[in-house]
């Protein structure tokens, strides 16, 4: 439901379903590097004018391991919303993990509580604030929020470590 009503608005410059919306770099050089974490993963680059690079703050070996399986390149979304997707291959499994950072984030966790989705604390992520629902989590570092989204044929349930573990990593770069 969450990816139709993201689809229907049209709030992260893509809909969930249209994957590849966006190329795999947003055309922005990005030239100054934040600090790396100290087990040397990549950090998110920006230029002074430039928008915030989702999939290198995020990158594709994050992705996979959350859902425990190869994934596609990521795919920028929106540089306005900062996004990326990172698609299972059309050979399979059936896998997607989308990182949203900034105002989008905000509002999607918004909107779901709007129609009543069922929201319980993140306890294993230290951000200022932590949601999760199942399949995704949301959080906030300071006045920036940001959502790990993931599809798995599993039962959520089994999601719910490895998505706080996720933005545990990406309260980390932030």
């Amino acid at each position: 439901m969450r990816g139709a009503v993201i689809a229907q608005l049209g709030l992260m410059g893509c809909a969930v379903a249209a994957v590849g919306c966006g190329g795999s770099s947003n055309g922005v050089s990005n030239s100054t590097p934040a600090t790396a974490s100290a087990t040397s993963t990549p950090a998110a680059s920006t230029t002074p004018a430039g928008p915030l690079d989702v999939c290198l703050l995020f990158p594709q070996t994050d992705a996979e391991t959350l859902v425990g399986t190869p994934l596609d390149p990521g795919q920028a979304g929106n540089p306005t919303n900062p996004s990326c997707t990172y698609n299972g291959p059309t050979s399979g499994p059936t896998a997607q993990v989308t990182v949203y950072v900034g105002d989008g984030a905000k509002k999607t966790y918004d909107i779901d509580k709007s129609l009543g989705h069922a929201f319980n604390m993140a306890p294993g992520v230290t951000a200022d604030e932590a949601w999760e629902e199942d399949d995704a989590i949301f959080f906030r570092k300071g006045s920036t929020w940001a959502q790990i989204a993931m599809v798995l044929l599993n039962d959520p349930s089994q999601n719910r470590v490895p998505l706080e573990q996720a933005a545990q990593t990406l309260v980390s770069r932030l």
